[in-house]
């Protein structure tokens, strides 16, 4: 059987949490988002999924058993920073086995270059005690979203960067998805959200709720800086034949004037929950409503995230689940 990247709602084992240790990447407010991210780990254990967060050190885990449940697991692994979801293996299964896909990471396009943050992956893998191979191109794992039939989604801006893979055509790239995580069919939306340091991660613009059924933003508020952009994306996959999800979307959020990517797109699925960020808008609780609404046998929560944002993401690009069989 084809081995394919299963979709978030399948069963997990637990899910991988990275623990924020950077000073200088989160600009004053790391103790706010430490405890943002033990937040998200301990609603998840105490409703009965299970979770490792990942720290960088002894002393950071020391810092971090002092916030978390006692029930929420702690792996002591060198990373750069916490988006586990660009850096952690993607696992894919045939039905019968697993195994981990390991690609190539150039720091978001040359960005943000941290060292460890090559080799978490292969370490969380072997962790694991899954198989890994690792590609020769570069992907990250918020770049795509899939629903487990061989459909994914991704954006132009991310995956055509030339910050990216520059020798490598759309059709080269559509072929090496499918060798490697097994997508057969790949919609292509055009641009992620403004000021996204990923360079429009579509985690953070569009998410499979179901398969066939993609939740898009709808803009909120009239000086929504993203309006436009949510209109297309909902047109293409429109247009793929996809059925749409309209979830309302935070507004518009400023920090020291300039435009964030806040998005309650970057919401994580476990075996027993939806958790959502938010950001104290107006607009959180219909986004919330239309987000339980997709999920109806699992718990939606929308936990504050203004903290976790300020480092350039939220839960789910901090995250990373290790499915099970």
């Amino acid at each position: 059987m084809t081995f394919r990247q299963p979709p978030e709602w399948a069963k997990q084992h637990y899910l991988w949490i990275g623990f924020p240790h950077l000073y200088e990447e989160w600009s004053g407010v790391i103790a706010e988002a430490q405890r943002e991210i033990a937040a998200f780990a301990n609603v998840l254990v105490k409703g009965g999924d299970n979770v490792r967060l990942v720290c960088r050190d002894e002393g950071n885990a020391a810092h971090a058993r002092s916030l978390v449940d006692p029930r929420v697991g702690i792996s002591i692994h060198p990373y750069g920073d916490i988006w586990l979801r660009d850096t952690g293996p993607l696992i894919v299964s045939d039905g019968s086995r697993e195994q981990a896909r390991l690609f190539q990471f150039n720091g978001w396009g040359g960005k943000y270059v941290m060292t460890g943050d090559t080799r978490i992956g292969q370490v969380l893998a072997e962790d694991a005690g899954i198989a890994w191979t690792r590609s020769d191109w570069v992907l990250e794992g918020g770049a795509i979203d899939v629903d487990g039939t061989g459909l994914a989604v991704t954006t132009e801006q991310c995956l055509l960067n030339p910050n990216r893979n520059p020798s490598l055509s759309r059709a080269e790239i559509e072929q090496r998805l499918h060798d490697d995580l097994g997508i057969e069919r790949l919609l292509w939306l055009g641009d992620g959200l403004l000021n996204d340091h990923t360079d429009g991660h579509v985690d953070n613009l569009a998410r499979f709720v179901a398969p066939g059924c993609l939740a898009v933003p709808v803009a909120s508020g009239d000086d929504d800086p993203n309006a436009d952009i949510y209109e297309d994306a909902a047109a293409r996959a429109t247009a793929f034949g996809l059925n749409l999800v309209r979830v309302p979307s935070p507004g518009r959020i400023e920090r020291d004037d300039m435009i964030q990517p806040a998005s309650h797109m970057n919401f994580v699925i476990t075996n027993h929950h939806v958790i959502v960020p938010v950001y104290g808008t107006p607009y959180q609780d219909a986004a919330l409503a239309a987000i339980a609404a997709a999920f109806p046998t699992r718990k939606t929560i929308g936990l504050a995230a203004d903290a976790v944002l300020v480092g350039g993401g939220s839960f789910h690009c901090a995250s990373q689940q290790m499915p099970a069989i």
